[in-house]
């Protein structure tokens, strides 16, 4: 088992299994024409499941992938108040592409992570637009991210996403591949 495959699940495994639209992770690297192989071999074996990466930011030894379900981010993207929100502040409304394309560029050029980013990680509009108008502050909970409303709820997924994360590690420790516990879209 490779590194990246220990990075995926530990990072990522609420995505694989179905339950989450999207995760990120960091990852180093020394050669990139080797990154890009992995990860090109990744999106072959993962992207009839629904599953794809993208590179959001590289600089000359890291990268931020970003593990995602097309579907479901298509579905997240095109809810009204979502849409509306992310048209107004420049997105291009339409393809997942092109949306992708508009946060990787605002990744690259801002020292900290635009604040949308959550609606591309299964964030609810409510706490992304809660953190935005309380500046991060005042949340209710803070988990895998800071909550604003609904926050017994939040706190149930946040428990299934760990306990998810932990059950796909020990799988993978078992000698399960990733793409035997890749949940097919």
């Amino acid at each position: 088992m490779s590194t990246f495959e220990k990075e995926m699940i530990r990072h990522c495994s609420p995505t694989l299994a179905g339950i989450k639209t999207g995760n990120l992770f960091s990852y180093p690297y020394t050669k990139e024409a080797e990154l890009i192989n992995e990860i090109n071999n990744w999106n072959r074996a993962l992207n009839d499941r629904g599953v794809f990466l993208e590179i959001l930011r590289k600089n000359e030894s890291r990268v931020l992938i970003y593990l995602y379900r097309k579907k479901r981010l298509s579905d997240d993207l095109s809810c009204p108040k979502v849409a509306s929100f992310l048209k107004q502040i420049g997105y291009p409304s339409g393809d997942i592409a092109s949306s992708l394309n508009f946060l990787s560029t605002r990744i690259q050029n801002s020292t900290d992570f635009p604040h949308e980013i959550g609606l591309f990680l299964s964030y609810p509009f409510e706490d992304v637009q809660g953190f935005i108008t309380h500046a991060g502050k005042n949340c209710k909970h803070c988990g895998c991210w800071k909550v604003y409303s609904k926050t017994n709820e939040k706190i149930k997924l946040f428990e299934k996403y760990k306990k998810c994360t932990h059950t796909y590690y020990q799988r993978l420790l078992n000698g399960s591949s990733i793409l035997r516990l890749t949940v097919a879209a």
